[in-house]
């Protein structure tokens, strides 16, 4: 026996010595956790998520806070209560990664359109940061992995717009350049073909920013520079270059509410706010927007009904004789079961996530050259172009088989409430009221838009509990103050108390 020991010694040093082979890494590499993921896979990913961010911040805040719709019940929102909102925060700062996975994968390539197209979404997502929260972790975000930075610092918001502006140009100057073929563009369309929709989106945004922050620099220059040269600065011509996810009819890319319970759903009503200035208007955008209440349509006279922003939560519930006498949300942006009885479920493709539209931008050019800001174009041109060309989206959008006419009466344009007529206040108030009605879900850029230039009028409602202030803001996540507490209350300090009231630099 003991003459066979060195043999087996020698076979398992034979079979040791095959076990430690080159193939002992493939073999242990699980192929279905990879290492890397190209810039198209994920781009989609954060086009969705962002987007689908965007509809359900319009429809649990940004259409509350600047009556648009209001609540029946569990009316905590309406009332200002708001607690917590850290969707923009949690939405912005994880998809971000993607984005930053994105540039790292391209590097410094500047003739890659990835980079381009990862640089405009990068900057609209930090503008809804900034816009949100006023200071934001901006120049430090998202180093974790890569730089080991996990306590970033809070960037001032003059600072982060800066930085947003810069990447946009550059942006459109990569975009410029490039040929190539963008893939996982579910904003677009891809390919070749998208990367001058992307530029126009991208000196569109820069518009949109400039303004924002005109109440604190001088931006004419770089305004005019971009209307004045529209061969190196495109910019949207036409509903056709809108920014907007277009979502489909199979799960799981419907309309984002269309999965919505019921009770979640009729929570929300159309404001008194809305039906009634548009009432006044003559405005047919009402009937897109909203339904007539199911009294009226017993009664045999259906008109919108809205419910006034901010009562509690038993006056809400009461009001008008209670539900049935309050107007549910349009038809267009309905869930699966919000259908009225004897209608159909709605179309779960019909309505639109949008990032940014044409009408935006004509109603931000009439405001620009109202205030001499820009010398192309004329105010009144740009105007009335935003207001024709709301009317012409929702005819788009609203399927036929609704039967809502979208069409305006011929007298709409010369009533003394719409027509381009006044004082300079006078006309960008109208130029406000019909950027706001355009703004329907749009998230919370009619809140953004509001608070710079205080129109239109948004008055608290009598029961809110903000001391009849509208906020201006959202608190930092409470989560900030027990992980990086240094670098959040430096940003308290410098902005001012964290609560609802405080505004930032853009809106000073």
């Amino acid at each position: 026996m003991k003459k066979l020991l060195p043999i087996y010694i020698f076979l398992l040093v034979i079979i040791s010595g095959g076990g430690c082979t080159n193939d002992f890494e493939e073999i242990n590499t699980n192929r279905n956790v990879p290492n890397g993921v190209t810039p198209d896979l994920l781009l989609a990913g954060v086009i969705r998520n962002m987007v689908n961010s965007q509809v359900n911040m319009a429809w649990g805040i940004g259409n509350i806070v600047v009556q648009h719709h209001a609540k029946i019940q569990f009316v905590n929102e309406d009332r200002y209560l708001w607690g917590q909102q850290n969707s923009v925060w949690d939405n912005v700062y994880g998809n971000m990664r993607n984005i930053k996975n994105i540039l790292d994968y391209v590097g410094e390539d500047n003739a890659n359109g990835y980079r381009g197209v990862a640089l405009v979404m990068k900057s609209w997502m930090f503008g809804l940061a900034t816009d949100s929260y006023g200071d934001i972790p901006y120049t430090d975000a998202i180093k974790g992995k890569t730089d080991g930075v996990y306590l970033t610092k809070y960037d001032t918001q003059e600072s982060v717009y800066a930085g947003i502006l810069a990447d946009l140009k550059t942006a459109n100057e990569i975009l410029a350049g490039s040929s190539t073929a963008i893939g996982g563009d579910i904003l677009f369309g891809g390919g070749a073909g998208s990367l001058i929709k992307w530029r126009k989106l991208a000196n569109s945004l820069r518009i949109r920013y400039l303004m924002r922050i005109s109440k604190q620099k001088d931006v004419k220059a770089d305004l005019q520079a971009i209307v004045g040269d529209p061969a190196n600065n495109p910019i949207f011509e036409g509903l056709a270059d809108n920014a907007e996810l277009k979502y489909l009819a199979s799960a799981p890319n419907q309309w984002a509410l269309y999965g919505n319970r019921v009770g979640s759903f009729d929570e929300f009503r159309v404001s008194k706010t809305l039906s009634d200035r548009l009432t006044a208007l003559g405005d047919p955008r009402l009937n897109v927007f909203g339904r007539a209440s199911q009294s009226s349509v017993t009664a045999g006279k259906p008109v919108i009904e809205g419910i006034p922003n901010g009562l509690g939560d038993v006056p809400a519930l009461n009001y008008n004789g209670g539900p049935q006498g309050v107007s549910r949300v349009g038809y267009t942006f309905a869930c699966l079961v919000c259908n009225d009885p004897g209608q159909s479920p709605p179309d779960p493709a019909a309505p639109r996530g949008i990032i940014m539209n044409y009408p935006e931008l004509q109603f931000t050019l009439a405001e620009a050259r109202e205030k001499g800001l820009i010398s192309t174009g004329t105010a009144e041109e740009y105007y009335l172009n935003g207001i024709k060309t709301n009317f012409d989206y929702w005819k788009s959008v609203v399927p036929a088989s609704y039967g809502i006419n979208v069409t305006p009466a011929a007298t709409y344009y010369t009533q003394a409430a719409v027509a381009y007529t006044g004082t300079t206040q006078e006309k960008l108030a109208k130029i406000g009221l019909q950027k706001w009605i355009a703004y329907y879900f749009n998230g919370t850029e009619a809140w953004f838009d509001w608070r710079r230039t205080g129109f239109p009028e948004i008055i608290p409602g009598p029961d809110n509990l903000n001391g009849n202030k509208v906020p201006v803001r959202f608190p930092y996540p409470l989560s900030e103050q027990s992980l990086n507490t240094a670098s959040r209350q430096e940003a308290v300090t410098r902005q001012g108390a964290d609560d609802l009231n405080t505004r930032t630099w853009v809106a000073k």
